[in-house]
């Protein structure tokens, strides 16, 4: 039988389980998919993952020339965005955020969201 979770057990909870995501998808975009393949049997691609995104916001200069771009991976409980311009995850689960940076997009995803942007 579980042992039932004190209000503040439960909230560390949440808090942990919304930092674990965020981490996964930082993990993903640091070091790709090397040993999946995408819908065309070649290796998994930014556009593959792409292409589950729920939304895209792209951020644009006053010239119209693409600057980076916010992809919404998940909604309705976390909410998680990739905010390809500040390099950062953001992920967020009632009064709970959790924010952590990449330092290296071996996935692609800016390069593959500027191509998306661009034609």
């Amino acid at each position: 039988m579980s042992e039932l979770l004190t209000p503040s057990q439960a909230e560390q909870a949440e808090e942990n389980r919304l930092r674990s995501h965020v981490q996964q998808i930082v993990n993903n975009i640091e070091h790709g998919f090397p040993d999946e393949l995408g819908q065309d049997d070649q290796p998994f691609s930014a556009f593959d993952y792409l292409q589950d995104a729920l939304d895209i916001e792209y951020v644009v200069s006053s010239k119209k020339e693409y600057l980076g771009a916010r992809v919404l991976v998940a909604f309705g409980g976390p909410n998680i965005w990739i905010n390809t311009r500040t390099k950062q995850v953001e992920g967020y689960w009632w009064g709970d955020k959790c924010i952590m940076s990449y330092d290296d997009d071996a996935m692609g995803l800016d390069d593959a969201l500027s191509e998306l942007f661009n034609c």
